[in-house]
This record gives C-alpha cells, sequence and structure tokens, in this order.
C-alpha cells in the first residue's frame, strides 16, 4: 500500500528527454526534480486598480482636448500625457518613437521592429501633435509621422495593462467545480477537430484541469493525444491499469485557496508573494547525481496588475530559509499557515478516480495535487508538456492566454 499525501508539489518545464514517456515507477522520481525551478498557469483579479487623476497641480506645456471624444492630452518636458476612456495615461517619447507601427519602422507581416531603437535620441520630443477622429499624430523633429489610434494606445500603455487580465479562470473548490458540470472531450473530437481541442484548452485555461475521454490505454495513444497540443515535456496522467482499491486523485485549486487568503488577510498574501524561498533537490542514488535549486516566492503575481500566475506549494523540497531575517521568517510562517488551512479545506477538495480511458491534464502552475493510498497493481502512465507551447496553441485557436 502506497500511503497518501496531503502535500502538492509545482511542476516546472524541465525535461532531459522531451519526447520520453514513463510509467509508474519512475514518477515520484521525476515529480520532485520537476518541483525544483518554476512550478506548474486567472478569474484572476485580485483587485481592480482605483484609478485618480495623475494631472498635478501648475502643469505647463500644450493642452488639447477634444469634447467629443472626452480625450485630452498634455505635452510635459519628459512624457506625452493622455486622458482617454476613463483611463489617464503617460508615455515616455522615446517609447512613443519607439513603438511606431508606419512601413519604415515596423514589420507588419512578421509583426517585427524595424526601427533601430538605439538610433533613437534619448532626448526626443514630438514637435507637434494632432488628433484627427481617434488617431494622434505625433512629428518628429526629422519630420517623420508616427499615428497611433486612441483604443490601441488604451490597450498598449501601463495604465491600460493594470486594467487587463492577462487570463481569464474561473475559481473554484470542490462545489463549484461539480455544478460547472465542465464534460470532457472525446478522444477522436480532441485528435481530430479543432473544435475539440479548442473546447479542451478552453476548460484547461478556465479551470486548471481538463479531462479526454475514450483514450485506448496505451501509453503510445497517451503519447499522440499528448502531442496534439505540444512537445511533451503540463502534467499528464493516465491510469492504463489498476487491479484494487483506492488510489484517488485528490485536486485543489490553489489560487482559489489564495484568493480566500488575499480577502482575509491581505498581509498575509502580500508577504507569500514577496518573500524569496530556496528549493532542494539532493539525490545520488547509483548513477544519478543531482543537486538542483529553485527560488521564488510561494506565490507569484504580475507586478502592474497584481494578478497571480504561479504558486509554489511544495514543503517536501522546501530548503532551509535563509534568504530573510528572523522577525519576516516568523511572519511568513504565518501566512504559509494560513495558505495550507485553506488548501486543506474539505470543502475545496476535489477527489477524482482516474481509470483506462479517461486522460487528466493539470496545470501545475495553478492546481495542486495528490493521492491517497492504494491496494493492488496499479500502472500509470504520464508526460510533463512545455507550458509557453499549450499557451501558443490555444492563442492559435483564439483562447486569450
Amino acid at each position: 500500500m502506497i500511503m497518501a499525501t496531503r502535500y502538492y508539489s509545482r511542476q516546472s518545464n524541465l525535461h532531459s528527454n522531451p519526447r520520453r514517456m514513463w510509467c509508474h515507477r519512475l514518477f515520484h522520481l521525476q515529480s520532485r526534480l520537476q518541483n525544483l525551478l518554476k512550478g506548474g498557469v486567472t478569474c484572476w483579479a485580485l483587485q481592480q486598480p482605483n484609478f485618480k487623476s495623475l494631472f498635478p497641480l501648475g502643469i505647463h506645456g500644450h493642452h488639447t482636448a477634444s469634447k467629443s471624444l472626452n480625450c485630452a492630452w498634455q505635452q510635459h518636458e519628459d512624457h506625452f500625457e493622455l486622458q482617454y476612456a476613463n483611463t489617464v495615461m503617460r508615455f515616455d517619447y522615446v517609447w512613443l518613437r519607439d513603438h511606431c507601427r508606419s512601413a519604415s519602422c515596423y514589420n507588419s507581416k512578421t509583426h517585427q521592429r524595424s526601427l533601430d531603437t538605439a538610433s533613437v535620441d534619448l532626448c526626443i520630443k514630438p514637435k507637434t501633435v494632432r488628433l484627427d477622429e481617434t488617431t494622434l499624430f505625433f512629428t518628429w523633429p526629422d519630420g517623420h509621422v508616427t499615428r497611433y489610434d486612441l483604443e490601441w494606445l488604451v490597450k498598449n500603455s501601463y495604465e491600460g495593462q493594470k486594467q487587463k487580465i492577462i487570463q481569464p479562470r474561473i475559481l473554484w473548490n470542490a462545489e463549484i467545480y461539480r455544478q460547472a458540470q465542465v464534460t470532457p472531450v472525446d478522444f477522436q473530437s480532441f485528435l481530430e477537430t479543432n473544435e475539440g481541442l479548442k473546447k479542451f484548452l478552453q476548460n484547461f485555461l478556465l479551470y486548471g484541469i481538463a479531462f479526454v475521454e475514450n483514450v485506448p490505454p496505451t501509453q503510445e495513444h497517451t503519447e499522440k493525444l499528448a502531442e496534439r497540443i505540444s512537445l511533451i515535456s503540463i502534467q499528464v496522467f493516465h491510469c492504463l491499469k489498476h487491479e484494487g482499491t483506492g488510489g484517488r486523485t485528490l485536486l485543489v485549486d490553489g489560487f482559489y485557496a489564495a484568493e480566500q487568503v488575499l480577502q482575509k488577510s491581505p498581509e498575509e498574501f502580500e508577504l507569500l508573494s514577496k518573500v524569496p524561498l530556496k528549493h532542494e533537490y539532493i539525490e545520488n542514488v547509483g548513477k544519478c547525481h543531482n543537486h538542483m535549486i529553485g527560488v521564488g516566492p510561494v506565490l507569484n503575481i504580475y507586478p502592474w496588475n497584481k494578478e497571480l500566475y504561479l504558486i509554489r506549494y511544495n514543503n517536501y523540497d522546501r530548503a532551509v530559509i535563509n534568504t530573510v531575517p528572523y522577525d519576516v521568517v516568523h511572519r511568513w510562517y504565518t501566512a504559509h499557515r494560513a495558505l495550507t488551512v485553506e488548501l486543506r479545506r474539505p470543502e475545496n477538495e476535489l477527489w477524482v478516480k482516474l481509470k483506462p480511458g479517461r486522460v487528466l491534464f493539470i496545470d501545475n502552475w495553478r492546481v495542486l495535487h495528490g493521492r491517497e493510498s492504494f491496494t493492488g497493481y496499479r500502472q500509470l502512465c504520464g508526460c510533463y508538456l512545455t507550458r509557453d507551447d499549450v499557451l501558443n496553441t490555444a492563442r492559435l485557436l483564439g483562447l486569450q492566454a
């Protein structure tokens, strides 16, 4: 009998052989190796920023406003300030010149910059600025004209990014997931149609887990399934055979648990997102010699919009905490305990029974997993997929990722 674990590990994209498939006896070692670097993928909008007026008193410079568009701009000495679509934006003048999308500065077919950024004067300022309907025109000292659609500026400004969610997600506990009635995707539809693949990836991006059913219980078909998305290297489980009892898989939405910490104790959430920790794995068995170290906070957030994108939670491989002073360490333990309580709440635990023909894909950057004890013979096949390639496939099918 193999005992269950209530600790959940984060996996990385590290792989020695991207096309290798392995079975149950190699899984424990491979999983521990993967834990050490960055882990396994938001409607995760932690908070919407409150925009206040960024116009200071005593502004000097040219100011123009368009009442019909509710648009106003201000030319400052070192930056351009734009108010549009209820957003106040600030743009560095070099940025405005560098991001020019004219034919001489940008190749629209390859989506690559043609302009040599190093050739732009760091003290550059536009000679004139004018608005034509919804387009701003900047004329530079050498006569070059850069045009920007107002909506493009909102979308690509720092202030606009603060309002944008990188990847929409549905946070769940066990009941929320069951109520959603997320249906698995059929194996043939997954392999042969973009609609089937897109439905699968939509489930995966929203919930962090997704199932494919009616898969022939072989290593070869599991590999074929994984390669439909990307080169083998997110975590995939397929139970090929189980002659016994138990062995259910435990799934917990780490982002849902983190949100509960944020709502109940924002200062503890902040601490978990800032304190750097080391995770370490040392192996000296036979010909296998490894000493791997990964560094990072438990919760990883985008600094501009506070969106959570990665949770690391592996108590087994956490190294000695020697990266912060003692008073911070004590507060970190308190915060870590708060997160652990949320992760271990029974209502947050989704238990599923893996069986031959049903393949489980897990977003290791978001969803934590474990397994209960089992009896009898159990053969498990699995692999990892390169995260960047999974998101690439999703974007090619029109999904936000």
